[in-house]
């Protein structure tokens, strides 16, 4: 499989704003945005290499180093961010304001339900023997951030993520999800990445809307690589106030509309089927 290196910079300022947008959330921040602001050029920050998020097809960056400090990084993204979505994508992470888009719930059509009862099943027979976290880390599952504290960490597989940038395979997602118990990892569900290119429709011939909402992280404002150390990180960030492209070139820093890929998650091992396809 290709590979490309990833830009190491743009990973420390990923973790870096990862990590504070959550101080910046428990703080309470606020989002703020104008009427009509167009979205800005995403110079600076070059997302082409992210494995199950760049969005256009670019072949996987290289993982990044497990235990590498101050690295919040998100399962499908991608090197320093790649494959996993945690930080500011964990399990609790749907109440991002103006820095979330989800999919619309549609109306149930024939056989939507059996389709996603389908992929569930598969998925549950596929991951079943990851319950061993050690066993999904030996077949190639990369544990992303160990040494954060997390309520849920993603071990990624950057190959599945660089696959879900072409097909579906739903017993081959891009991230397992971990919930960290005394002695290890309990297996909870896994999550699947789609290209950011895609619209609802071929969103939803993968798992249908009807029964599932994909979601991506827009609107988001990012100092220079420079500045990430004495940023805000009220201001910017995946829980940032800035959401408006003319607010964030205001202050210095880089618009990004859209960044990362489309992302699902799935709780296959859940008795209330309420729960199965919840965020």
């Amino acid at each position: 499989m290709p590979t490309l290196p990833i830009r190491h910079s743009l990973a420390l300022v990923l973790a870096a704003a990862l990590a504070a947008t959550g101080a910046a959330a428990a703080r309470g921040s606020a989002a703020a945005q104008g009427p009509g602001d167009e979205p800005a050029g995403q110079a600076g920050h070059d997302m082409s290499s992210m494995p199950g998020m760049a969005g256009n097809g670019a072949a996987p960056g290289t993982p990044p180093t497990p235990g590498t400090p101050a690295m919040p990084g998100m399962p499908g993204m991608g090197g320093a961010g790649a494959g996993a979505a945690d930080g500011a994508m964990a399990h609790e992470h749907m109440d991002m304001g103006p820095h979330m888009k989800m999919t619309g719930l549609r109306p149930r059509a024939a056989g939507d339900q059996r389709r996603a009862d389908a992929i569930v099943q598969a998925l549950r027979g596929a991951i079943a023997r990851y319950r061993d976290y050690r066993v999904a880390v030996a077949d190639g599952f990369i544990q992303y951030l160990p040494n954060v504290p997390q309520p849920t960490y993603h071990f990624t597989n950057y190959g599945y993520a660089y696959q879900a940038e072409f097909a579906f395979d739903p017993a081959r997602p891009t991230s397992l999800l971990y919930k960290p118990v005394a002695g290890g990892f309990e297996l909870v569900g896994a999550m699947y990445t789609a290209p950011r290119r895609f619209d609802e429709d071929q969103l939803d011939e993968r798992v249908p809307l009807s029964v599932a909402a994909w979601h991506e992280h827009v609107n988001i404002c990012l100092p220079p690589k420079s500045g990430y150390a004495t940023a805000d990180w009220r201001r910017f960030g995946f829980k940032g106030t800035i959401a408006t492209a003319s607010e964030c070139q205001a202050s210095g820093g880089i618009f990004h509309p859209v960044i990362f890929n489309w992302m699902v998650h799935v709780y296959p091992f859940e008795e209330d089927p309420a729960k199965v396809w919840a965020h």
